[in-house]
């Protein structure tokens, strides 16, 4: 099959299925005389897995991982088991980092009711306010700024 018919079967973009291959998690395609790429079903069995995969938003690294197990299957599964508790863990701290966004939020959105005129508007001036920690650091010379570093 080519790109557009694997596409259309995975429900997967063309592209999407390009950078696959180009990362290694997708073998290279046979091709044809004119030099098209032919697909086979092992190549739709394992863009589902990936898929899968990243529906549970797994790394491509931890997807890596565990096409190496999925290819191996001799292998003790573990590591497997110990790869999903580890991202059950990074689940659940976002979990907690999105609830305290939402409660600051909510908390931000409670200083407004809607019925003045912006300049009045107590989202805007919390929003103008300094963040806390931010006069000591200004005071301290350092130039951080408090929630620019994100771990991804």
């Amino acid at each position: 099959m080519k790109i557009g018919e694997l596409a259309t079967r995975t429900g997967c973009p063309v592209e999407t299925i390009r950078y696959y291959e180009r990362e290694g998690l997708l073998p290279e395609p046979a091709r044809s005389s004119g030099n098209y790429r032919l697909y086979a079903e092992p190549h739709a069995e394992r863009l589902r897995f990936i898929r899968h995969c990243r529906t549970l938003d797994m790394t491509l690294d931890e997807i890596r991982t565990l096409l190496d197990y999925h290819d191996h299957p001799r292998q003790p599964c573990n590591a497997v088991n110990g790869l999903i508790d580890d991202h059950l863990a990074h689940v659940e701290a976002r979990i907690e980092q999105l609830q305290a966004l939402r409660e600051a939020l909510a908390t931000l959105r409670s200083r407004c009711n809607g019925e003045t005129d912006s300049s009045h508007c107590g989202i805007l001036q919390e929003l103008s306010q300094s963040l806390p920690g931010e006069e000591a650091v200004k005071l301290n010379g350092g130039s951080h700024v408090a929630g620019a570093h994100r771990g991804g």
